[in-house]
Formats: C-alpha cells, sequence, structure tokens
C-alpha cells in the first residue's frame, strides 16, 4: 500500500513536470506558481484518493478496432477482433481480485484514436497500461514478442513501430494532434522515449513476466521483451508495454490466435504476469539486469566465451526471508550464494565468466521452476548491467 502510495505521488509530480514544460518558456514565472499549486493539491488529493480506495488500476487497450482491423491474414483472422477478445479475458480474470480495478479502452469494435488511449489510461491514473495487439509477417515467421518504449530499433523492430503507428494517418487531424510526427520517419522516433523514461524498468519487468509465462505457461515460442517507439505508450504517466501474443500470418498460430482456447492461454499468461508484477512491487523487487531481449534456446552455445574480468550468476530469486544457500532450498540447484541489498535477500545459482555456460545454468534453473530466473554480470567485484557486459566482450 506504502509503495502504491509513493507510486502514485511520483506520477503525479512527473505528470505536473511535464505539463509545466511544454509552456515555459513563455509562460515562466506563471507556470512556476501552477506547478506548486498543481502539484500541492494534486499529491494531497492522490493521497486522499489512494486512501479511499486502494486499488491497484489497470488498463488494458485492445490494439485497432473499427475502420482500423489492424493486421489480417489470408485465413480471415482479424488483429482487432482477437485483441479484444484476449483483453476481456484478461479483464474478467484480473477483476475478481478485490483490490484491483479494471479500465478498458474499448469493449466492442469501434476505432479509437492513438491519443485517447493513453488519455483515458492518465485520467484513471493507471498504475500499468497493457496494450494488446497481434503481429504479421510477410513469412510464416510465429512467436510472442513484448514492447517497452525505447528508441534501441533495430531493423525489425522499427518496421513493427511503423505498423502500430500508421494508425494516426486514419485520425481527422493528425498533423496537429500528433504534431508532425511521420510513422514513415526514424527522426520522428528520437523524442518518444523521453516520456517514458521514469517507467522504463517497470515496464521491462512487467515484460520479462509476460514472456516468461508465454514460454513457460503456455508453451509458445517467446521472441523476447524490446523496444520500440511506439506512440500509443509515448504518452502515459505509468509503466506501460505492448504484447505481440502471435502472428496472424501464420497458419498454425494464426489457428491458435483465433481460438477460444488459445486466447485463454494468453490471457491466462498475461494475468499472471500483472498479478505477479503487482506483487513484486509490494515486494521491493525491481529488474535490475534484466536484459531487454530474451536468449533464444537454439542460440545457447555449449562452447566456450569467456568475458575476462567479468562474472556472470543467475539470480533465481529475492525475498526478504534469509535461507541458508543449501541445494535443499532452492529444488537441488548447486551452488547457490547469497546477497543482502536492502531489505532483501537475493540468491544466486553457479558462478562462471564464460557466458555460454551461464545461459545453460539460466535455462537448467528454469527448468527447475525459476521461471523468472536471469542473469546478472560483475565486473571487478561491482554489478554492472547485462548488456554493458556483453557490449565490451564483443570489443
Amino acid at each position: 500500500m506504502i509503495n502504491l502510495l509513493f507510486s502514485k505521488i511520483y506520477k503525479t509530480t512527473v505528470k505536473a513536470l511535464k505539463m509545466s514544460y511544454n509552456i515555459m518558456q513563455t509562460q515562466l514565472k506563471t507556470v512556476f506558481v501552477f506547478f506548486i499549486i498543481v502539484l500541492t493539491v494534486s499529491v494531497f488529493s492522490t493521497v486522499d484518493a489512494q486512501s479511499n480506495k486502494g486499488k491497484f488500476v489497470v488498463v488494458l487497450d485492445a490494439g485497432h478496432g473499427g475502420k482500423d482491423p489492424g493486421k489480417h491474414s489470408q485465413y480471415g483472422y482479424r488483429e482487432s477482433d482477437i485483441a479484444l477478445k484476449i483483453v476481456k479475458k484478461v479483464g474478467a480474470a484480473l477483476e475478481k481480485n478485490k483490490d484491483i480495478k479494471v479500465i478498458y479502452t474499448r469493449k466492442t469494435d469501434v476505432f479509437l484514436e492513438l491519443r485517447e488511449r493513453a488519455a483515458i489510461a492518465n485520467r484513471a491514473d493507471a498504475d500499468l497500461f497493457v496494450s494488446i495487439h497481434c503481429n504479421a509477417h510477410n513469412s510464416q515467421a510465429y512467436g510472442t514478442e513484448t514492447f517497452v518504449l525505447g528508441v534501441a530499433n533495430t531493423k525489425r523492430n522499427l518496421e513493427i513501430a511503423k505498423k502500430e503507428n500508421e494508425v494516426i494517418f486514419l485520425e481527422d487531424n493528425h498533423e496537429e494532434h500528433y504534431a508532425g510526427f511521420d510513422p514513415d520517419s526514424p527522426e520522428s522516433f528520437i523524442g518518444l522515449s523521453l516520456m517514458q523514461e521514469e517507467y522504463t524498468d517497470q515496464s521491462i519487468m512487467l515484460a520479462r513476466l509476460v514472456e516468461n509465462n508465454f514460454r513457460d505457461k503456455s508453451k509458445r515460442k517467446s521472441r523476447g521483451v524490446k523496444q520500440a517507439s511506439l506512440w500509443v505508450m509515448h504518452n502515459t504517466y505509468m509503466p506501460s508495454v505492448l504484447i505481440e501474443t502471435g502472428f496472424v500470418t501464420n497458419k498454425s498460430e494464426g489457428a491458435y490466435l483465433n481460438s477460444s482456447k488459445g486466447q485463454s492461454n494468453i490471457a491466462t499468461s498475461i494475468e499472471n504476469a500483472i498479478l505477479k508484477y503487482k506483487n513484486n512491487l509490494d515486494l521491493n523487487i525491481s529488474v535490475v539486469d534484466m536484459p531487454l531481449e530474451t536468449i533464444e534456446e537454439e542460440d545457447i552455445s555449449t562452447e566456450e566465451k569467456i568475458i575476462n574480468n567479468t562474472v556472470f550468476k543467475v539470480q533465481i530469486a529475492a525475498s526478504s526471508k534469509k535461507l541458508e544457500p543449501k541445494p535443499y532450498n532452492f529444488k537441488g540447484l548447486n551452488p547457490v550464494s547469497r546477497e543482502k541489498e536492502d531489505k532483501l535477500y537475493k540468491y544466486f545459482y553457479g558462478y562462471s565468466s564464460d557466458i555460454n555456460k551461464i545461459q545453460l545454468l539460466q535455462k537448467e534453473a528454469r527448468k527447475k521452476g525459476f521461471n523468472s530466473a536471469y542473469i546478472v554480470a560483475y565486473k571487478d567485484g561491482k554489478r554492472i548491467s547485462l548488456e554493458k557486459a556483453l557490449n565490451e566482450g564483443a570489443k
């Protein structure tokens, strides 16, 4: 509850700062006074609302709709229909939790502007924004992937961003509403991530939990957690993810996505990820070094690949409970080490400078039931990001 309260206060502060920035150049003195007043009133109204309501607010966004069917395939599968059905299933499951409030951007087949989707989440002062979509490709590509906002666009991620952003052209007065943003111009993407920087870690945490569930519980191929410049998330004032649940253009996966069983499996994976995310917040568990890209099992090599001056471990758990790092406490995994960070004890499996070996240990830990196990890196005894360690090792 306390974590939720401070999260609300923090979001209110960020929102007020961004509002003031837009007009600061012309009305600096006025804005400063206005900001202080708005912030003071908003913070106390947020505190009051939190004490009265105490709900964890999740906004579920079914991509596309109405005159925008989204991706479609020769098999007759429509993204807008599938996304809506999955969203309704996720929402119905979450609504069974008395401390969670679910808000839908749409519950019928209607067209909704991208900017309005974000506005719905902001007006609700939501704790999470989850946008659900389906993918498409001119091949038989398949698998799930979950996006957080960022400018680290690979060629493939840029293609996805363009497709998702092109709905802007269906909107009236889009030039005015989106300040000249051009979905076909890479330069237009550069500033999009700035509005979401504060929530990147939390967004990655949720995205990782979603992809872990897709892989381990729904038995789907996970293509990983990735960054892309997606307009629907850029103006939300809370952790946000966009989930591509699979490819409607793949004959087998398209049929799965269009089936009631497939939609239920996917919805359960998303629901459980959201509940786990909320629980992690309550326990002060952070994303820290979770990598943005999933390591595909077929890409794991058994050849030795040493990265000098760097040690890798697999983090398997974090808890306020102090457990002995013995195999009987961790489903037979050995060796297990323990470190204390603030009020949490963190538990690690393995220890090696060989990144390929540590990836195999991560795979083993996940098979033992530690589904969220991830790799962490240390250089000269200090923890560094996995991305930095791998980049330095590639030099």
